[in-house]
C-alpha cells in the first residue's frame, strides 16, 4: 500500500520544464500592449506615407475654384489617420465621409470645404481639428463635334481647361475641317439655346485671344460648303 501511494506522488509532481504550461496565453489571445513595437507603432509611418502619396497626387487648382460633381478629391485630417478620405462628388454635388456621412460639396472652393468639414467635425467629434481638401482629379468634361470635320465624335476637355477651350482648338482636337467644311458656318447647341459663329473670321482676327469659348456638353456643328 505505502509503494503504491508513493507511485501516485511522485506521477502528481509537474515536470520542471512544464511550469506554468496551463496558463499560458495562447497567440490569438495576445493582447495589442504585448505586440512588437514595431508592429503596434506601424501606423504611424504608413499614415505619413499616404498623406504624402495624397498630396503629391493633388492638382493645383485655380483658388476660385469651386467643386463640381464628379470631381475626385481628398480630405485630410490632421493626426487622425482614419478619417483620412479620397473620394469623388456624386452626382448630387456630395461625399460620404467617416462620421459625418453624406456632406454637400458641390458650388465651394477647396478653402470654403475644408472650413465648412473643420465645423462640421469639431462640432462633434473633434477638438480643434485641422483639415486640408485637396483636388484630385477633375470631372470628366466632354464636348461633341459633328459635321465637316476629320473625326466626329465626343471628347474630352484637356485637363486645366476650367474656363472652356477655344473652338478653333476644339475643331484641331476632332482631326480638323474636311476640304468641304465651312468654317464660317458653324453652330454651337449649348443646353436650350444655339450659337452661330464664324470660325474662319476668329482665326483671321487672333484665334484664342479674340475667340469663342466651348463649355462642357456643347455640341458644335461645322457646316459643309455651298458651291
Amino acid at each position: 500500500m505505502t509503494m503504491s501511494i508513493l507511485s501516485m506522488s511522485i506521477l502528481a509532481q509537474p515536470n520542471p520544464g512544464d511550469t506554468n504550461r496551463g496558463s499560458a496565453p495562447t497567440p490569438t489571445a495576445q493582447s495589442p500592449n504585448a505586440l512588437p513595437d514595431s508592429l503596434r507603432q506601424g501606423a504611424s509611418p504608413s499614415g505619413a506615407n499616404a498623406a504624402a502619396t495624397l498630396a503629391a497626387s493633388a492638382i493645383a487648382a485655380p483658388s476660385s475654384y469651386q467643386l463640381a460633381a464628379e470631381d475626385q478629391i481628398a480630405v485630410e485630417v490632421y493626426g487622425e489617420d482614419d478619417l483620412r478620405s479620397a473620394v469623388r462628388l456624386n452626382a448630387d454635388g456630395a461625399v460620404s465621409l467617416p462620421l459625418l456621412g453624406s456632406v454637400k460639396l458641390a458650388g465651394l472652393t477647396l478653402n470654403q470645404a475644408a472650413s465648412k468639414l473643420t465645423e462640421m467635425y469639431g462640432r462633434d467629434y473633434l477638438v480643434n481639428p485641422k483639415i486640408n481638401v485637396m483636388l484630385l482629379g477633375y470631372a470628366k468634361r466632354r464636348f461633341t463635334v459633328l459635321g465637316q470635320v476629320n473625326r466626329p465624335g465626343s471628347y474630352e476637355m484637356p485637363e486645366g481647361s476650367q474656363g472652356g477651350i477655344d473652338i478653333l482648338e476644339a475643331v484641331a482636337i476632332a482631326g480638323g475641317y474636311t476640304r468641304i467644311a465651312a468654317p464660317e458656318r458653324i453652330s454651337v447647341k449649348r443646353r436650350d439655346q444655339i450659337v452661330r459663329v464664324d470660325a474662319k473670321r476668329l482665326a483671321k482676327s487672333g484665334g484664342s485671344s479674340a475667340g469663342f469659348r466651348v463649355e462642357p456638353g456643347d455640341t458644335i456643328t461645322v457646316g459643309e460648303s455651298i458651291f
